[in-house]
């Protein structure tokens, strides 16, 4: 068993609340082998700003919401 490489190891515990985990290490593991990216792509929110009261429905928590004034 290979050890892990330091930025793998320092990008699972930021990435994880519990370090010492199967995920943590898989995502360590992946992270020094050069398949993933620490820190990853930001996803841009799309659209721009949504004035209220035009009946736009956004994305909200787990569930599509209707914007009302």
């Amino acid at each position: 068993m290979a050890k892990l490489c330091a930025k793998g190891k320092a990008a699972a515990k930021r990435k994880f609340d519990v370090y010492p985990s199967a995920y943590a290490n898989m995502y360590a593991s992946s992270v020094c082998s050069g398949k993933v990216k620490p820190g990853g792509k930001k996803k841009k929110e799309a659209g721009g700003s949504v004035g209220r009261g035009c009946g736009v429905t956004r994305k909200g928590t787990g569930a599509v919401m209707r914007v009302t004034a």
